[in-house]
């Protein structure tokens, strides 16, 4: 079997589709080549519109999910190209899907997670193997289907020796504290909470942007102490790991009725405290590591805002903060390679959750395998 895999991801970000083509034939995954497509806008619209409940929605994400293939299919076709690879050189694809709802303990703790997909239809563009639905299997095991990427990130980062936590600010980010000496039972990573995700909903709303570049509306805010006070009453912060969310709770609508909770508020200090809900959200995560990190690696769209890394150096005064690029992946690169390292633990038949991390009843071996 061929040592180079394809990982491609869409996140709850929705800015668009990254794919990493990564050789796993040396001590450590290299990743070979990047490319990225964005969404259209009409795509990203509808992945919004099906994260609730709507008219005729099982046709639109089936055709979502066909719109959303294509894409990557695309991204597929741009790594074959820039490394002068051929499909049948390539072991398989890890294809993420996008995530429209994720409610694992919706009933009684035997819930669900939903990936809008069509892997059966990328195997056929592409003529490669397809890994998905990685999420699934854990769940059904009473496991959270989420954060699915920390046994990569200990794998990836974990061999300096240095206690560390990787921090992948996303839509919704999440955390893993990478333990020294290194135990699977001890291995923790969990969702901290919203990412950019609302940040940049409000952003587009007031500005006509996708998202905050740099943060730099955000720094000419002031952060609202009331508003910023009242959206961390939310109980999940409040919750013991393991645990997960998404647009399910950290949506337009939980942010209007926030904002109406605290009267007026002008727009630039909304995105001003959106941002610093972000930092807090994710520094108070680092309080739960059993041994204090000396430095948080940050990776996924959160590290490419300036602004926002300050304020997480801020919130955390006794940490080194660093995006993942100085340790040898750059940050939008993390979540690709970490879904082509998901194929391969799929194709070999290994493990790839940790009961420590998601509560499930075991270590799994998660995604289903579309041949080509």
């Amino acid at each position: 079997m061929s040592d180079l895999y394809v990982g491609l991801m869409s996140g709850t970000s929705l800015d668009g589709v990254d794919g990493v083509l990564v050789d796993f034939s040396g001590m450590q995954p290299s990743a070979v080549t990047h490319a990225s497509l964005p969404f259209p806008v009409d795509l990203k619209a509808e992945f919004l519109a099906l994260n609730t409940a709507g008219n005729n929605e099982l046709h639109r994400a089936a055709l979502a999910g066909n719109a959303l293939v294509r894409l990557y299919a695309r991204v597929v076709n741009d790594l074959l190209l820039q490394s002068g690879r051929t499909s049948d050189q390539v072991a398989a694809i890890g294809a993420h899907g996008q995530t429209v709802r994720h409610r694992p303990t919706e009933f009684d703790g035997t819930g669900y997670t939903l990936q809008v997909n069509n892997p059966s239809l990328l195997a056929e563009l592409c003529g490669i193997d397809v890994v998905a639905d990685f999420r699934s299997r854990d769940v059904a095991a009473g496991g959270q289907g989420a954060p699915l990427v920390p046994p990569f990130h200990q794998s990836f980062f974990g061999g300096s020796g240095q206690v560390a936590a990787v921090l992948n600010i996303g839509g919704i980010a999440n955390i893993t504290h990478i333990q020294r000496p290194f135990a699977a039972d001890g291995l923790r990573g969990y969702d901290c909470g919203p990412g950019n995700a609302l940040m940049d909903a409000w952003c587009t709303q007031h500005t006509g942007a996708a998202f905050d570049d740099n943060g730099a509306w955000a720094a000419f805010g002031s952060i609202n102490d009331a508003l910023l006070a009242s959206m961390l009453t939310e109980p999940f912060f409040a919750l013991r790991p393991p645990k997960s969310t998404g647009r399910d709770l950290f949506n337009w609508s939980w942010l209007q009725h926030k904002l109406a909770e605290c009267g007026p508020c002008l727009p630039v200090d909304v995105q001003a405290t959106l941002t610093e809900l972000t930092a807090l959200g994710c520094a108070r995560c680092l309080d739960a590591c059993p041994e204090q990190p000396s430095q948080v690696l940050v990776c996924g769209g959160g590290a490419l805002n300036g602004y926002l890394m300050q304020r997480l150096q801020v919130a955390l005064p006794n940490y080194t903060v660093n995006s993942t690029a100085l340790h040898g992946l750059p940050p939008l690169q993390v979540e690709a390679t970490a879904f082509a390292w998901l194929a391969r633990q799929a194709m070999v038949r290994k493990t790839a959750s940790l009961e420590s991390v998601t509560g499930a009843r075991g270590a799994r071996i998660l995604g289903a395998i579309y041949p080509a």
